[in-house]
């Protein structure tokens, strides 16, 4: 029986056997890195530099920039290294900083999407009251407090999860360090740790799905006594974007994590990882950018200032 102490790494599972198949998976999250890198930094950059973007929405979604840029550098890169050398090891420590960074990253970005759901609610609910509601010391405190509660959630877990003794080897069903795959390694008397905080997190992930729930219920109320359509589109639109992200967020967790065991795969569970680790973040900045016509033009006006400097 062996412990965390004499563990030096882990395996995690392999993409593909072949080594042209191992190619393509590195080339795969080369261009979906390089394509999350250049739309979240291209929205970071619009909002930080256009003033007329300087309000609360576009605030959060730079913080939500931040966050899918971290989702992707916290697991990606060690995922292209193992493809590219034909490797599936990583270090315990290397292990351990990424669960750390993903939990991190993960819980910030649900936090903020709720702080989000929020603004939309204020706007459209309660617009008298906006300015009071959603100052610009409100907005640096919600998102403070997005980000602490996501790093002591994240210190949490990860202290949690590696002081368990680990008694059934070192090999991970998954392409990156995942704390419920780590648990399957954890000695089986240990199983009221390994379910405590994930109860803690689970009933605070409901408590903001309830929340966003209500929110967007008392929205499509108040947007469907405006009399005009004109104002019932303006107001669907600024929703829309916000409503597709939190959609896609929530249903490949919930794909990931509740599936049925009897449909579980090694390649489905591959499949699902993927998708709801790697494929929102990218998407995230594609449908606010595409649905958000001040967001385009900034973006646009950056773009086109930055060739013609050049």
């Amino acid at each position: 029986m062996s412990n965390c102490s004499s563990i030096s790494h882990f395996l995690l599972l392999a993409l593909a056997d072949k080594r042209q198949l191992q190619l393509l998976h590195f080339c795969l999250f080369l261009g979906i890195s390089l394509a999350a890198l250049l739309a979240n930094g291209l929205i970071i950059s619009a909002v930080a530099c256009g003033h007329h973007l300087h309000t609360p929405m576009f605030f959060f979604l730079l913080n939500l920039a931040l966050t899918d840029l971290g989702c992707i550098c916290a697991t990606v890169p060690k995922a292209m290294h193992n493809s590219l050398w034909d490797t599936r090891n990583i270090s315990y420590a290397g292990c351990a900083a990424q669960v750390f960074f993903f939990a991190f990253f993960i819980g910030s970005e649900f936090s903020l999407l709720t702080i989000m759901c929020y603004d939309r609610y204020v706007s459209i609910c309660k617009p008298l009251h906006y300015g009071t509601l959603l100052g610009s010391r409100a907005c640096a405190h919600m998102a403070a407090a997005a980000w602490a509660s996501a790093l002591l959630n994240a210190l949490l877990h990860t202290a949690n999860t590696f002081s368990l003794p680990l008694c059934q080897g070192n090999v991970l069903g998954q392409f990156f360090c995942e704390i419920p795959h780590i648990l399957k390694l954890s000695c089986s008397k240990s199983y009221l740790r390994k379910l405590g905080l994930i109860a803690v997190s689970i009933c605070l992930s409901f408590g903001c799905f309830v929340f966003i729930v209500f929110s967007y219920v008392q929205i499509f109320r108040a947007v469907l006594r405006i009399p005009s359509e004109q104002g019932q589109h303006k107001a669907f639109s600024t929703c829309i974007p916000h409503l597709a992200v939190v959609s896609l967020f929530i249903s490949t967790s919930t794909l990931a994590y509740l599936k049925p065991p009897s449909i579980s795969s090694p390649s489905l569970d591959l499949a699902v990882s993927v998708l709801y680790s790697v494929v929102p973040p990218v998407l995230n900045s594609l449908v606010y950018s595409l649905r958000n016509q001040e967001l385009k033009v900034a973006v646009w006006t950056l773009m086109t200032g930055c060739f013609q400097k050049s």
